[in-house]
């Protein structure tokens, strides 16, 4: 099958690849010279684990190509998946100029029958907005499929291939079969493909990363009222996990959520209650919580120099929002270093890939350390800010060797990956997320 696909930036160049892989000849399309330059080269414009690889093997083969030309993706395709950008508006209402230009162009570039499979995460009713506005431009018949996506950044890969559920919103089942077909290779173990209605899908995205999303700031708020109670989250987080209606994931505190998704969807959720008369104070709220959590370490850090951070150099730990991934928008580090700066730190800071990212962001007014270890010598202060896996065992008597005399070292663990106990026994002082200190005695 010839599939095309609006858009070679993250979803759409992990939808294209792993296609490819499974026999189909792909044509990604992308208004972007440059990164279509790169990926003709087979060079990943994202970092994404294992797409190197499966982008070099399918490009080598033939079944994946890439193209600046709508027309010689479209030509001759049964599906094509619109994978383009839906940035969010000041008010939070979701931009969708990028989809109705390219609904336009693959309306005008189309010779027969296709299938419109709208992999962007849009508001609902945008697929009844844009079959009224491609009818108004082809004279081929065509169908609007809403094939959400749920990948994660940093397992993206995993995710497509090997998915909990594919969800097909279709008028008819003509499309949703097609589409089925496409996704057949990747749930043979049994894992669902639910087909629905158009508007029931596009809202299923954003119930689901509302709810994910919300997870997260309720235990961010707990582990705020924790550390003000005494109490100790991680025992906290155990106690209420164990209940078999909750479970553990998402139940982790920390410096607050971040990504492309999480933020603009719950901005989207909120603005259509909005629309619609109907406000979503909960997602809103979570919105709310996740703005402060964002500021909760360095609030610590200047708290403990007592504003003092002129002649301080703090070690950043992490810049991406997440670990796998260099993505650092909305990212919790980008709020912190900011805080540090305008407090008057020196900030030094290592990430294993996001550096490039960073320097977009930051310019020269930070450092980016070689290594871990160089962030750290004549550092006063460590922030570890996300979690990656090379961060969870560090030698700390090294760190505590290297970082600045004349005191005690602290250290600010913003995702509570390390031992407090541990580190206090080796001279450091510790803070976590949701953990009372006898540092600061009034949240005790």
């Amino acid at each position: 099958m010839k599939i095309a696909v609006i858009g070679a930036n993250y979803v759409g160049l992990v939808v294209a690849t792993c296609l490819a892989d499974t026999g189909h000849d792909v044509v990604a399309v992308d208004i972007d010279e440059s990164r279509v330059e790169r990926l003709r080269r087979s060079e990943p414009t994202i970092y994404e684990p294992g797409l190197a690889e499966l982008l070099r093997r399918n490009s080598s083969e033939g079944r994946l190509t890439f193209t600046t030309k709508h027309a010689e993706a479209v030509d001759g395709a049964l599906v094509v998946f619109l994978a383009v950008g839906t940035p969010p508006r000041d008010d939070g209402s979701v931009d969708l100029s990028w989809i109705e230009t390219a609904a336009d162009q693959v309306a005008e570039a189309a010779t027969d029958y296709f299938v419109l499979a709208i992999k962007s995460t849009v508001p609902v009713g945008t697929a009844d907005m844009v079959r009224d506005r491609m009818a108004k431009r082809t004279d081929h018949a065509f169908d609007v499929v809403s094939n959400p996506e749920f990948l994660k950044e940093g397992a993206a890969l995993e995710d497509f291939q090997k998915p909990d559920r594919v969800v097909i919103g279709a008028a008819d089942p003509r499309p949703a079969a097609i589409v089925r077909e496409l996704y057949a290779p990747f749930v043979r173990t049994g894992k669902p493909i639910l087909v629905m209605d158009n508007r029931s899908a596009e809202l299923t995205k954003y119930a689901a990363n509302a709810l994910l999303a919300s997870r997260i700031s309720f235990m961010n708020d707990m582990a705020n009222l924790a550390e003000r109670l005494g109490a100790n989250v991680d025992q906290v987080r155990e106690g209420v996990g164990s209940d078999a209606r909750i479970g553990y994931p998402f139940l982790f505190p920390g410096v607050g959520f971040g990504g492309s998704c999480f933020p603009k969807d719950l901005e989207a959720v909120a603005a259509m209650g909005r629309e619609v008369g109907h406000p979503s104070r909960m997602v809103e709220a979570a919105i709310a919580i996740n703005h402060d959590q964002k500021g909760v370490l360095g609030a610590k850090v200047e708290r403990y120099f007592e504003g003092k951070l002129n002649d301080k150099t703090v070690a950043v730990w992490g810049l991406a929002f997440k670990p796998r991934t260099d993505d650092m928008r909305e990212s919790p580090s980008v709020v912190l270093i900011q805080k540090l700066i305008d407090a008057g730190a020196t900030v030094r800071a290592f990430d294993p890939v996001a550096h490039e990212t960073a320097r977009t962001i930051f310019g020269d007014r930070i450092t980016y350390a070689e290594s871990a270890y160089a962030a750290v010598e004549g550092a006063h202060a460590l922030c570890l800010v996300t979690e990656w896996q090379e961060f969870r065992r560090p030698k700390f008597e090294r760190i505590k060797e290297s970082m600045a005399g004349g005191g005690t070292p602290a250290v600010f663990d913003g995702r509570n990956i390390w031992n407090g106990e541990t580190l206090r026994s080796l001279g450091f002082d510790y803070f976590g997320i949701g953990m009372p200190s006898s540092k600061f005695p009034d949240e005790k």
